[in-house]
């Protein structure tokens, strides 16, 4: 994540880079008056604003400008992590369509997710536009801590946790996989946290021991923590203290 820099760009250019649509379509924006700025209706595409902290909105909706978007997601449940998802709308339909078109330097634009939740699957979801950032995070390299919230259909024993935290094999992999912690909060509710990211790893992991998830939930990315204000299909900025868990997860590593 590389350190942001106040700049002066004409409004035109903000709405641009912010996912407002073509520049020809940002300037009818503007021109037809659906962009103010601090209370006044700004009229002039260019007309020039420093960046830093810069606040508008868009037909009345508020908007911050960032250089590179960071984002906190409460997934809900029957949503896939796809631009082109086959059986559920994709999560992308939960973020406003700025965040889905902001131009990027890949070939997709919008904020892209780091890493997959199944669409049973609900809690934190990270998304960005920063290709290094979702590199550094869903890299199976850096071995970043996932927590889950996992309900099981039988209640779990001393033997089972001892069995996840050991290893157990998975029936198409050759290695054991263990998780890299396991706490019984209750008979049927697990705390798992585990360093990997196979596919259907948590449901696998679980058959393994002779049980079956009945519900799952992310609750921590590295040293972020979900915010318990943040309701199901909701998402927020990522604040600079949650970039600094997130790096300090990383470099502990």
């Amino acid at each position: 994540m590389r350190a942001f820099i106040s700049i002066l760009l004409k409004l035109q250019q903000i709405l641009y880079t912010q996912g407002f649509g073509t520049r020809r379509e940002c300037t009818a924006l503007i021109e037809r008056g659906a962009v103010s700025i601090a209370g006044e209706i700004a009229r002039r595409p260019d007309a020039e604003f420093v960046t830093d902290g810069l606040q508008f909105a868009v037909n009345g909706e508020p908007w911050s400008f960032v250089e590179r978007a960071y984002i906190m997601l409460n997934k809900s449940a029957g949503y896939e992590c796809s631009q082109a998802p086959k059986h559920w709308p994709s999560v992308y339909e939960l973020l406003p369509m700025p965040l889905r078109t902001r131009p990027t330097k890949s070939s997709v634009n919008g904020v892209q997710a780091v890493g997959r939740l199944d669409q049973d699957t609900t809690g934190l979801l990270l998304l960005s536009d920063d290709g290094q950032f979702i590199h550094r995070m869903a890299s199976p390299k850096n071995h970043v801590n996932k927590v889950y919230e996992v309900t099981t259909k039988h209640p779990v024993d001393a033997a089972a946790v001892q069995a996840l935290l050991t290893g157990v094999l998975l029936n198409d992999d050759p290695e054991p996989v263990a998780a890299a912690a396991c706490e019984r909060v209750s008979d049927t509710h697990l705390r798992l946290t585990l360093s990997e990211g196979k596919y259907h790893q948590v449901k696998r992991m679980l058959a393994a021991v002779g049980n079956r998830v009945e519900a799952l939930h992310r609750s921590q990315f590295g040293g972020l923590k979900l915010d318990p204000a943040l309701a199901l299909g909701q998402w927020r900025w990522l604040t600079a203290d949650d970039l600094a868990a997130i790096s300090n997860s990383l470099q502990v590593l």
